[in-house]
């Protein structure tokens, strides 16, 4: 795997490890990002890049404007197609209202969340790209610590932050 990975398609997964497969299947079977395409979806967090653990959940991102999109959340209520209990938040971030969608397929957790911003700009992708360079430079034996420390509950990011001592990980990871 020295080459770039491109995680604005998923195809990647079909070659991965268990759980990548899994989730391969799952977004295929269900047709999750055919579903999503009017919205740029890309699926971020720990299961791109194989630091997941029992449990991570599939974080899919997508580009929505709430103020002009109202039937976003009627295009992709998984629910009414698959009878799975959707709980669906508003977040404010930045002043700016979200979306997050969040149910289990299959018994996949997945958490699908809108914001007026394209996906290759929101934190999510951009933590994940620089924790992906991270990986690569660092090694096997950096990935199987980061992968303890979310075994003990310690969320992404700070553990990346514990391991390159970094003062506010969420930001500071953004420098990378």
């Amino acid at each position: 795997m020295s080459q770039m990975i491109d995680f604005a398609e998923i195809d990647y997964l079909k070659s991965g490890n268990e759980r990548q497969k899994k989730a391969y299947d799952i977004l295929t079977k269900h047709r999750i990002f055919e579903k999503l395409q009017d919205y740029s979806p890309i699926l971020a967090g720990t299961v791109p890049i194989e630091i997941d653990i029992e449990g991570s959940d599939l974080d899919i991102i997508c580009e929505v404007d709430l103020k002009s999109d109202d039937d976003f959340l009627d295009k992709v209520m998984f629910s009414r197609l698959t009878n799975v209990e959707t709980k669906v938040e508003y977040p404010i971030l930045n002043g700016e209202k979200c979306i997050t969608l969040n149910f289990i397929l299959d018994g996949f957790p997945i958490e699908i969340f809108g914001q007026n911003k394209p996906t290759k700009q929101q934190k999510a992708y951009l933590h994940m790209m620089a924790e992906y360079k991270i990986l690569k430079q660092k090694g096997e034996e950096f990935k199987q610590r980061i992968i303890e420390l979310k075994k003990q509950g310690i969320k992404t990011e700070p553990a990346f932050g514990m391991l390159l001592g970094l003062e506010n990980p969420y930001e500071d990871l953004l420098k990378f």
